[in-house]
Formats: C-alpha cells, sequence, structure tokens
C-alpha cells in the first residue's frame, strides 16, 4: 500500500470550499474510507462530527456524513464548537472516530477536516496514508448493506460538557471574580463556550468577535488580527485579553495596557510556575524551531530545557508524547498542555495564564512578560520551479550566514507546504545583523528562482 500523501497536509486536508481538495465528492469518498479504516470489532462504530462557522462547513459536513453513514458507521454532531472539544468528546463518548471541520485561521473561503483517532489525537501520518490509498480503491462492495446503514443523531449537551472539562483545568477554590477580561472569538468556533466558561468562573466578559455570519470568520480579528482585542482591553478598562482563533486551538493574549503576548511568553510562563509546583514533567518543554531563543535562554536559567521540533502543533504533540513532557507549543499560540487536552486549547491555555495571575495578585503586564526577546525576522519568499534550497549558491550563502550567526543566533530555512514560499528567519542579540543575514538569504533565493 502506498505511503504517498496528496491529499492530507500536516493538519489534514485544507483548500478552498468547493474546489479540489475540499469538495463533496473528496468528503463523500473520505467519509467512507475513514468509516471503513475505524470499524473494529463487532459493537456499533460512532464518529463525532464538529465544525466551525464557515459557510462551507454545511456542506462538507453533509458530505461526511453521507459518506460515514453509507460505511456503516453512526454519526454524532455537536455543531459549532471549537477543535480541542472535539478532541476531548471523541474519547469522552469512546466515539471510534472525531471529526472537525475547519480551516482554522485561514479565510472563509478555505475550508479543512482535521481527523481524530479513538485516543483524541490527531491521526498519525501512516494512517492518513491508510485511509488515503483506500479512498483510490472500489469502495461500492466493502459499503453497508441497506440494514447496517448508520444512523445520525445531536447531541445536545457538548457544549455544556467541553466548559465543564475547560472549568475543571482551573485551580480548585480559585475564582477569577474581580477581573474584567476581553475574549474576541474570531467569529469562530469558541463563540459561545469560551465567553460561556470565563463568565461562570467569575469575570466580568466584554465579547467581541462573537457574531459570526458565515463569512466572517478570522476577518480582522482573532488571534491572527489581534489589534481588535488590545484596541477593545484598553477602551474597557479591562485587565485582561484574550484572542483565539477561528477553530480556537490557538490563543493570545493581552495584558492591561493593550499589550500582546504571544506564544513564547505563555509558554516560558507556564513552564516556569509548573517547574515551581512540580508540576512540569521530563523538566522540559517542547516548541518549533521557530520559537524565539529568549524563550531558551529564560528555561535555561530555571534548570529545564526547550526541545524543538518542526513546525507544526502535531510535530509538537508526538515529541511530548514520545518524552511524557506536559507542556508545549508554537510562538503562533497553540498551546499544548497534556494534563488537560491531546491537542492546542485556546480557552484552557488563557485559564492556565489567568491561574497564574489569581495566584499572583500582580497585573498582567509584571506578569506575563518572562523574558526580553531575542531581535527576531520572518520574510516570506516567492519562488518559481523547483525547490530552490537544494540550489548550490542558495546553500553556499546559507553556510555563510550560519558561519555569521555561530554562537550568537540562529537561522531557519523553510520551504511551505501549500504555497511556492521559501519562509527565511533569523534571529540574534543584533538586530542589525538579523536584518543583514535575512536580506542575503532572500536575495540568494530570488536569484535562482525569480517569480516572473
Amino acid at each position: 500500500m502506498s505511503t504517498t500523501r496528496t491529499l492530507f497536509g500536516t493538519d489534514g486536508i485544507r483548500g478552498t470550499a468547493n474546489r479540489t481538495p475540499m469538495t463533496v465528492e473528496i468528503a463523500q469518498r473520505l467519509g467512507q474510507a475513514a468509516g471503513l479504516h475505524f470499524q473494529r470489532g463487532g459493537h456499533r462504530h460512532r464518529v463525532l462530527i464538529g465544525k466551525d462557522t464557515r459557510l462551507s462547513g454545511y456542506m462538507i459536513e453533509s458530505a461526511l456524513v453521507a459518506g460515514f453513514l453509507s460505511a456503516g458507521m453512526d454519526v454524532t454532531f455537536v455543531g459549532p464548537m471549537p477543535t480541542p472539544a472535539i478532541a476531548m468528546l471523541t474519547r469522552s463518548l469512546r466515539a471510534d472516530l472525531g471529526v472537525m471541520i475547519s480551516a482554522s485561521h485561514n479565510p472563509f473561503e478555505d475550508n479543512g477536516i482535521k481527523l481524530f483517532g479513538p485516543d483524541g489525537f490527531k491521526l498519525s501520518d501512516e494512517t492518513e496514508s491508510a485511509i488515503e490509498a483506500m479512498m483510490d480503491t472500489d469502495l461500492a462492495a466493502r459499503l453497508a448493506a441497506p440494514a447496517k446503514i448508520g444512523r445520525a443523531s445531536r447531541l445536545n449537551d457538548a457544549a455544556g460538557r467541553y466548559i465543564e472539562a475547560a472549568k475543571a483545568s482551573f485551580p480548585r477554590g480559585r475564582r477569577l471574580d474581580g477581573l474584567k477580561i476581553v475574549i474576541d472569538c474570531a467569529n469562530g468556533a469558541g463563540y459561545r463556550v469560551a465567553p460561556t466558561a470565563l463568565w461562570e468562573l467569575g469575570a466580568e466578559v466584554i465579547r467581541i468577535g462573537c457574531a459570526p455570519d458565515g463569512t466572517n470568520i478570522n476577518a480582522d480579528c482573532g488571534s491572527t488580527s489581534p489589534h481588535a482585542m488590545c484596541r477593545a482591553v484598553v477602551d474597557n478598562g479591562a485587565d485582561f485579553g484574550i484572542a483565539l482563533d477561528g477553530d480556537a486551538d490557538r490563543v493570545l493574549i493581552a495584558d492591561e495596557t493593550g499589550r500582546l503576548i504571544d506564544g513564547d511568553q505563555l509558554l516560558g510562563l507556564v513552564a516556569r510556575s509548573w517547574a515551581r509546583q512540580g508540576r512540569l514533567v521530563s523538566g522540559a518543554v517542547v516548541a518549533t524551531v521557530m520559537s524565539n531563543m529568549g524563550l531558551e535562554r529564560c528555561l535555561a536559567d530555571e534548570g529545564l530545557r526547550l526541545v524543538r521540533t518542526a513546525v507544526g502543533d502535531r510535530y509538537v504533540v508526538e515529541k511530548m508524547r514520545e518524552m511524557g513532557a506536559n507542556v508545549g507549543g508554537e510562538q503562533s499560540g497553540h498551546i499544548v498542555l497534556s494534563d488537560f487536552a491531546t491537542t492546542g486549547d485556546g480557552l484552557v491555555a488563557a485559564l492556565q495564564i489567568l491561574a497564574v495571575l489569581v495566584e499572583d495578585g500582580r497585573p498582567a503586564s509584571a506578569v506575563c512578560n518572562v523574558f526580553t526577546p531575542y531581535p527576531q525576522l520572518l520574510r516570506n519568499v516567492r519562488f518559481a520551479g523547483s525547490n530552490p534550497l537544494t540550489e548550490p549558491s542558495v546553500l553556499e550563502m546559507r553556510a555563510r550566514v550560519e558561519s555569521r550567526l555561530d554562537g550568537c543566533g540562529r537561522l531557519v530555512l523553510r520551504k511551505s507546504g501549500t504555497e511556492p514560499l521559501i519562509r527565511v528567519m533569523a534571529e540574534a542579540e543584533d538586530a542589525q545583523l538579523v536584518e543583514e543575514v535575512v536580506s542575503d538569504m532572500c536575495d540568494a533565493i530570488v536569484r535562482v528562482a525569480p517569480v516572473a
């Protein structure tokens, strides 16, 4: 069986709605293949399906449901819910498979399909490859007999179950009474559950980005456009701001001055707090190659390690599971706290930061900035033709840049998995040096692979 994947990327299947691969035909066939793959044993098999608030979610959901039912799987709908809620409910309800229909932080025109196994974790590359290979075969003879076709039903208390699980992650006996919190849900999947959880814990909640209309998800709001949240914190005299993305698996924070706090700072704060409480497992934090060197130095000062992975929260989770670590994440705001969740959970991560604030008693500006970031610069270079990173002149420039940064900085080059882009990132203590090496590297790439 082939292990080549053409549909699945680093986070499921994603693309423009109603265009390949996000079509009704592919979604239905995916439902059939995944449904057949996860049928094990004689019990009634069940798949849990959630989605964010995109208009195309109805279309993709209906196609997936048809596929799963025809494969003999029962379907449980939960409607708009965060990605981490689907992961949690899949495991809690003993479902055989979980599905989240979302393109995360992308605009409404895009959509995607993420699959979770019965353990609540995203599928392995091998499992995705097996499902994709099955999609290329003749499935007709393997579909359910008329009496074995699946049934569909709705889980009405899904939101309440997730809210209670999120609240249970907050320290017992602690409350958010007296705190004014801005929550920006990106007009996405968290628009009901996140404000409700904060309010039930005692906070005064100011909601923005909580009026989805099918096309405004991530539109000038949420963690990819946090300026609205930062401004609302200042305008309302709030103590804290939270910005989720479209499927609520990532989060960025603002302190009471409206200053944005990224995922690296959040990782440092949680790791330091948990280490001092004896809760940090393995003495390490897992992050990606994009995390700032300032975080690495901050952790080292606490006697902790930073272990880096490729970009993508699934790679962070894989390394965490391998090491037994319980704190990991990305600079973009994917924070994975495996004591509470199997994937990034923006609401749970925000609650852990709020727990530190409540315990400390000082304002967010005094607590949340745990290190001074190194100057870091990221540029995207569009290219034509084959991968320019293998060209001799680019390799030579890379060697020269790495020599200049040796001992004082880092260079990271990444080819985008979805676009003809090379992402060039450098960081060092000297901001001028960072600017120079990034420019040199970008120029070298443009020279060998210019876009017409």
